[in-house]
């Protein structure tokens, strides 16, 4: 499938990934000291959302609506949502956005505005354009570096960081048929050359394929605790029923802030009945 990132600014699965982003860093950041957050396949900083439902020659039905959308003007009360929320209504603000969703950060927009100045930014883009754009708006900012590579390289050339700490943020467009296997080479890289980090992987959940094909090529490495969070939206769709992120080395109590975030997603942003969330842990802390 092709998912860059453009073509979905906004979705339900930006909304669930972008979310458990905050989380993560947030939790990160209960400790005093640094961190590197490496963004592996980052798009760009943000997105217009007017223009990013167009293909490259014809217009696509807009995603956002779905997703983001359905959050924007609704009240919240779960904490960890509201803070998502207010960082995306910030973006949209300060890119002079009306009071309706019009732009919309991508994860290097959300970890900027999420960073302190103790902590370092590092965005690998291989596509041309989004690399181009992500240099626009970071490439003068000293906390950040941005790389025309292949991300999952960067896990060979960047870690261990300096810090001692980090957040690896996976997010692949799923153009290569051997995505899975370039996963799990990316993550038993990172994981020798650095255990304790966090590990962070996006992944579709179709009616071919879950992450079954990530779990099995993991199965001969001995994982640290690691657990999926799971939302699906369009159970039994012919397509996309939904999307999961692989958390390796979680950080203190993330499940318990996550579970809640998700089951609300799952109502709020269903699409068909029996759309539920749920936890799997690979491997318990």
């Amino acid at each position: 499938m092709n998912y860059r990132h453009h073509f979905h600014a906004g979705n339900f699965a930006d909304v669930m990934k972008h979310s458990l982003l905050v989380l993560l860093v947030r939790q990160l950041q209960r400790k005093e000291s640094g961190f590197l957050i490496l963004d592996t396949h980052a798009g760009r900083g943000g997105y217009d959302l007017e223009t990013a439902s167009r293909g490259a020659s014809l217009e696509r039905k807009p995603e956002w609506p779905d997703g983001i959308g359905r959050l924007w003007g609704r009240p919240e009360s779960n904490e960890t949502l509201e803070d998502y929320l207010g960082l995306v209504r910030a973006f949209n603000r300060s890119a002079g956005g009306p009071s309706a969703p019009r732009y919309y950060p991508g994860s290097p927009g959300l970890a900027f505005r999420l960073a302190r100045p103790q902590d370092r930014m590092a965005f690998c883009e291989l596509h041309p354009e989004d690399h181009s754009a992500l240099s626009r708006s970071f490439g003068r900012e000293g906390r950040v570096s941005v790389h025309p590579t292949d991300g999952y390289s960067a896990l060979r050339a960047m870690l261990p960081p300096n810090e001692r700490r980090a957040l690896v943020f996976i997010d692949p467009p799923f153009e290569r048929p051997d995505e899975w296997s370039a996963i799990a080479d990316a993550l038993r890289e990172g994981l020798g050359r650095f255990p304790s980090g966090v590990y962070a992987v996006w992944y579709p959940l179709t009616a071919r394929s879950g992450a079954g094909g990530l779990f099995r090529r993991l199965g001969g490495l001995r994982l640290p605790p690691t657990i999926a969070a799971e939302l699906s939206i369009n159970p039994g769709a012919s397509g996309v029923e939904g999307c999961g992120l692989l958390v390796i080395n979680p950080p203190w109590q993330f499940e318990l802030k996550a579970g809640p975030m998700l089951d609300g997603l799952a109502q709020r942003l269903a699409v068909a009945p029996g759309a539920q969330s749920r936890l799997l842990w690979l491997e318990r802390e």
